[in-house]
């Protein structure tokens, strides 16, 4: 059977278990073009040896490509279409996984404004709109992928709150915001209907034209850019700067910190802060809580 079928017909069995399978889809569909038309027999471990060592320096990527491979070969084996899986069985010495960052006030408001830059080489209305991502980002601690997800009809402005569909965890959940932000979704959203693109209910919350919604690695590219122009650079004993990813991880612990200054109950608080993050349970909200110059001071603060 031809490496592409094999990875068509796993895809179709890990949705039909209810399985979105898009990053996984996409990774399975590069494998397919790197092995190029041939029977899946005929895959050499060298040539996947070659793709989950890609080029450049190894990353953590490196483990994610084998255990998606992994659980192909699975699939194949079960249904004989091959008698043994040529991957890997030994894990090479992989980098650290990124630290995440806190961004500072001071590195919100730089990123704010760094958004100008991306007036060239875009349309003209995409450095508002960019911005209005980053105040929903850092507003609401929403995952990217979540946030390129919505639609119109997901931001209520009249009861200030934004429904969050088809989560990573298969979740829907309803996320209320602040009098700012509803404030700056409205401007976006009158600033979006001048624009020539859908606006009917189900049309992409950020979207530069057509149909279809702003994509991930282009959201990501635009934010290398911003980040530079910022004047934000790798951390000390970092190889990689922060991430888009990251403005999550602070909207969480500047959460935790103001409830320190205002002398609030965290512990008791902190189930809150998961569900309103879409964890599962609390101990995935305490991964974010890495103590930082201010929580310290806030925790020190709440001691004494």
């Amino acid at each position: 059977m031809m490496v592409a079928d094999v990875i068509e017909a796993y895809l179709t069995r890990q949705r039909s278990l209810g399985m979105r399978f898009e990053s996984a889809g996409e990774l399975l569909h590069r494998f397919g073009r790197a092995m190029g038309e041939r029977p899946i027999e005929e895959v050499t471990a060298g040539a996947i040896l070659d793709f989950l060592n890609g080029s450049g320096a190894l990353t953590a990527t490196w483990a994610l490509k084998h255990r998606v491979l992994t659980g192909l070969y699975r699939f194949a084996i079960s249904r004989g279409y091959v008698d043994s899986s040529p991957l890997p069985t030994t894990m090479p010495k992989l980098p650290p996984q990124q630290t995440p960052y806190v961004y500072s006030t001071e590195e919100l408001r730089r990123l704010l404004d760094a958004t100008a830059i991306l007036s060239t080489g875009h349309s003209r209305h995409v450095p508002a709109m960019y911005r209005t991502l980053l105040l929903l980002l850092y507003g609401t601690g929403i995952r990217i992928g979540e946030a390129l997800r919505l639609t119109l009809q997901d931001v209520d402005l009249a009861e200030k709150v934004i429904t969050v569909r088809g989560t990573k965890f298969f979740k829907t959940r309803l996320v209320p915001i602040g009098p700012n932000l509803a404030d700056e979704l409205a401007a976006h959203l009158g600033r979006r209907r001048l624009l020539a693109i859908p606006c009917d209910k189900a049309a992409p919350l950020f979207a530069s034209r057509g149909v279809r919604g702003w994509c991930y690695p282009h959201v990501i590219a635009m934010f290398q850019h911003v980040r530079r122009a910022a004047g934000i650079n790798c951390p000390i004993d970092e190889p990689r700067p922060p991430r888009l990813h990251d403005l999550r991880h602070t909207a969480a612990v500047h959460r935790v910190v103001a409830w320190h200054r205002n002398g609030q109950d965290v512990q008791r608080l902190l189930p809150q802060l998961a569900t309103y993050l879409g964890h599962l349970d609390i101990r995935a909200t305490q991964r974010y809580l890495h103590m930082t110059p201010e929580l310290l001071e806030a925790a020190s603060q709440r001691f004494a």
